[in-house]
């Protein structure tokens, strides 16, 4: 099944009771048994809800994976992911890092005695030297947020291989429309569904999706036990958002490469961040595991002061000063006061994230209306 069929099909059933086409909102917190252990499969919604579980399967079949498991957030699953490591652990993961990833390893994690080491993924002997037989989790971002840098998701995936290590790739930015780390040797993919696949700004919402089914397993029961579960309504929007996931991410993809272009010559812009083109760092492993390049964009001012960024955000109409990304509409934003606000100066300064950055979610409108949006703040 081709991938615009799966967004739509995979793991979705006619409702039996009613043959309704869409997935129902199982709005309940209980089921009726028969008898005790007796029932329909389904004993109480923090466990299960047929609308989660069909998200799930969905999940899971976008992903080439065995199985997926929803969260209350993209944050939610992360820590899932986490709680499968025990106290004396190690994690390695990059530098370049969403501030919510990097806030839930070292303010809430790193107090249980689980260690990060955050390094740059793409030196191999980096990566080599930081293993050691205390190291089970190697947690992948890419494109990273908010450099866009690459990392080469088959080259970490076989390291940690050889080492048993699991791995885990943030597939936020790139969506299972654009990368399936499954195929390229991940264990685990992490979603914000919050973002792309929800795709409307109406949800938050979390998954992660399995390649192992004792991983799954270990994860279903972290789910159960923490209850950090999303509601059938989340569940309910983010399937209907992901039945035009491909429709959305192609749009916004084809208004970046434009936007991008734009940037690059712009007089007053610096330096742009985009794994699109030819010159930037990893463009071809980008080309080799990607379909296309994503339509998220940064870019840094020449006058690279904090006041020159707030200039251009207090000026744009249809760019919309927000934080998150992914939804239909374009948004804008200021990385170092809000998505990484919570890493300290020094480190953001050492990857690039200046005070000028910005970082742009581009949208589905129509191309000539966002450049002009843009001219107009830039000018």
């Amino acid at each position: 099944m081709k991938f615009e069929t799966k967004v739509i099909h995979a793991g979705i059933v006619p409702d039996p009771a009613t043959g309704a086409i869409m997935t129902p909102i199982y709005q309940t917190s209980t089921y009726v048994q028969e008898s005790p252990g007796k029932h329909k499969g389904y004993e109480y919604a923090r466990t299960q809800n047929p609308t989660r579980s069909a998200l799930e399967a969905n999940l899971a079949a976008l992903e080439n994976g065995v199985d997926a498991i929803c969260f209350a957030s993209g944050l939610a699953a992360m820590d899932a992911v986490l709680k499968l490591l025990d106290p004396g652990d190690e994690i390695i993961s990059t530098y370049e890092l969403y501030g919510g990833s990097y806030r839930l390893m070292v303010q809430i994690f790193a107090k249980y005695g689980i260690k990060t080491h955050f390094i740059d993924l793409n030196d191999k002997n980096a990566l080599k030297s930081h293993i050691n037989d205390k190291t089970k989790l190697i947690w992948i971002e890419t494109p990273t947020n908010p450099m866009l840098s690459i990392l080469d998701i088959k080259y970490i995936c076989s390291v940690a291989k050889k080492h048993k290590i699991i791995t885990c790739v943030d597939n936020t930015f790139a969506t299972p429309f654009l990368q399936n780390p499954i195929d390229l040797g991940a264990d685990l993919v992490h979603h914000s569904a919050t973002k792309y696949l929800a795709g409307h700004s109406d949800v938050i919402l979390g998954a992660v999706i399995s390649h192992d089914k004792e991983l799954a397993q270990r994860l279903h029961f972290i789910q159960n036990a923490s209850g950090a579960v999303p509601g059938p309504q989340d569940c309910f929007l983010t399937l209907r958002g992901i039945k035009t996931l491909h429709l959305r991410v192609q749009r916004a993809c084809d208004n970046a490469v434009e936007i991008a272009a734009f940037l690059k010559k712009h007089k007053k812009v610096d330096k742009v961040f985009y794994p699109g083109f030819k010159d930037a760092h990893n463009h071809l492993i980008a080309k080799k595991q990607m379909r296309h390049y994503g339509a998220m964009i940064s870019f840094t001012m020449k006058s690279d002061t904090k006041r020159t960024a707030f200039k251009v955000l207090d000026k744009t109409k249809i760019f919309s000063l927000a934080e998150s990304l992914g939804g239909v509409e374009s948004l804008i934003g200021h990385p170092s006061s809000m998505t990484h606000a919570s890493i300290p100066k020094k480190e953001r300064l050492s990857i690039g994230l200046t005070d000028s950055l910005i970082r742009l979610s581009v949208g589905v409108e129509h191309i000539d209306d966002l450049i002009d949006d843009l001219k107009a703040a830039l000018g």
